[in-house]
């Protein structure tokens, strides 16, 4: 299985290599505004004063919980005043106003959520138990299939976020166009994260489907 995942895994590998790098480099470089009060100022242009800003604890832990109307940012984007922390928060701002927008790929995406914390979890288990239980794999192979359509669901939603991240950031004024580019590295080898993860779910989908497919043409 490690060997079938090897490009998703090496992919992932040099994705998060990306983002601390750059993450490291738009943090040397000082913002006007700080990655809270960045998120502050486009949300309430957005009209979505009720949607709060929560410092939470650990690193690049950034994320928009839609069933508490939430930004929850990490310490270092928080608080930070670069183009780092500014981009990243920008970013999640991008979800919370999907969200109000009911933008169509973020309402499947929050759907499919609880079948895919089910299929990541009893999915992969039963995958891995039905070698020589073919019905057992399949049941397996079906509830993970849940976590790649979630991951596939996911990638237009994360690209989109950070489109509107980096055009709010120049319209308000927060970030210049000449700044741009250090926004436009960090939020880019973000989203290559979420490529090596859905190509990570497919490959293992698809390894488990071929030993299935394997036990059906020996049965």
């Amino acid at each position: 299985l490690m060997l079938f995942l090897a490009p998703a895994l090496l992919l992932g590998l040099w994705a998060q290599y990306r983002v601390k790098s750059n993450f490291a480099r738009a943090s040397q470089i000082p913002a006007r505004l700080s990655g809270a009060a960045a998120a502050r100022h486009i949300l309430d242009q957005a009209g979505l004063q009720q949607v709060d800003i929560e410092q939470v604890p650990g690193q690049l832990s950034d994320h928009y919980d839609p069933r508490a109307k939430v930004l929850r940012l990490s310490p270092e984007v928080y608080s930070g005043r670069n183009l780092a922390a500014v981009g990243i928060a920008a970013h999640e701002a991008g979800h919370a106003v999907q969200d109000a927008q009911r933008y169509s790929a973020l309402v499947v995406r929050n759907a499919a959520v609880p079948m895919a914390g089910i299929g990541s979890n009893i999915g992969l288990l039963l995958m891995a138990l039905g070698f020589g239980m073919p019905k057992l794999m399949l049941v397996g192979m079906i509830l993970f299939s849940a976590v790649v359509i979630f991951q596939l669901v996911n990638l237009p939603v994360e690209y989109d976020a950070s489109a509107r991240a980096k055009k709010l950031l120049v319209d308000r004024g927060i970030v210049s166009t000449e700044e741009m580019p250090y926004v436009r590295r960090v939020l880019s080898a973000a989203a290559l994260t979420y490529v090596a993860a859905t190509l990570q779910s497919v490959l293992t989908l698809l390894y488990y489907a071929s030993h299935f497919s394997g036990s059906r043409d020996e049965s």
